[in-house]
């Protein structure tokens, strides 16, 4: 490539094509100013929010549990709130966070299972399919900067194995055998973890692992203030595939809170 001479005016290739210049603001593609007051919008927080979910899997399939509550700000607000549902024959979904995301993304799955039945190819969704599609669109949010605010379990029976993936705004996923969102990463994880690696190779049974959902969810309940005693627990099973579970209600005792000693 030639160079230019003097006298040449030399004009560099621009380093990004179509990207932002040195000390400018980027205009992000297909995001539009709304027309009446010029002004981008975004998700700047949560409104009614949901918190933790909790997922086990055991000898034979997955678990999930959460409680039934909307929170608005720190107000109790909606209290028939359900956060898991049925997706198809072999796969569970649990979701905290925004509820209203949560409600959208649920209508936008059940487009798709409706869709795909439509076709009869005798293909269904996989568990390990609706993981990778929740993946691609939060981070598509998150990098358009308006994120859904949830944080979601999927969990489902895979090629005859269990698998249970969890999902946040940012686009995190990650697989693992015990999994708890919200409050419940620090309350109950711990019980989760413990009560898996004591059982070793056997794991735990269906019954055992409804169990342990429900002891975790006695624990938040107590600890979360944003927590609620009424919850739903689904289980999707090699056996006997999906079903969901509840309301059910906790049973408590706060007259151990007599028992609390602070500085006064």
């Amino acid at each position: 490539m030639a160079l230019p001479g003097r006298g040449d005016t030399f004009s560099a290739l621009p380093f990004w094509q179509n990207g932002p210049s040195p000390g400018a603001f980027y205009n992000f593609p297909n995001i539009r100013p709304t027309p009446d007051t010029n002004t981008f919008q975004r998700s700047k927080a949560p409104i009614t929010t949901a918190t933790s979910v909790l997922g086990v899997i055991y000898n034979g399939g997955v678990a999930i549990a959460a409680d039934i509550l909307g929170s608005y700000g720190s107000l109790a607000r909606y209290r028939n709130c359900p956060r898991v549902m049925k997706v198809n024959n072999n796969i569970i979904l649990g979701a905290g966070g925004d509820y209203a995301d949560f409600q959208y993304l649920r209508n936008v799955v059940e487009e798709k299972i409706i869709d795909e039945e439509c076709l009869d190819d005798g293909f269904t969704l996989k568990p390990k399919s609706l993981y990778c599609w929740l993946t691609r669109v939060l981070y598509n949010r998150r990098s358009r900067f308006d994120p859904f605010w949830n944080n979601f379990i999927v969990a489902g029976i895979q090629d005859g194995h269990p698998f249970l993936g969890t999902v946040d705004k940012l686009g995190t996923a990650f697989e693992d055998k015990h999994i708890a969102t919200g409050y419940g990463a620090y309350m109950a994880l711990p019980l989760l973890r413990s009560a898996v690696e004591e059982k070793g190779e056997l794991g735990l049974s269906r019954d055992e692992a409804k169990a342990l959902l429900v002891r975790c969810l006695e624990i938040l309940f107590y600890r979360d203030a944003r927590s609620f005693p009424k919850y739903n627990i689904a289980t999707v099973d090699i056996a006997d595939g999906v079903i969901v579970e509840g309301p059910f209600e906790l049973t408590h005792n706060w007259e151990i809170g007599n028992m609390i000693k602070g500085p006064e």
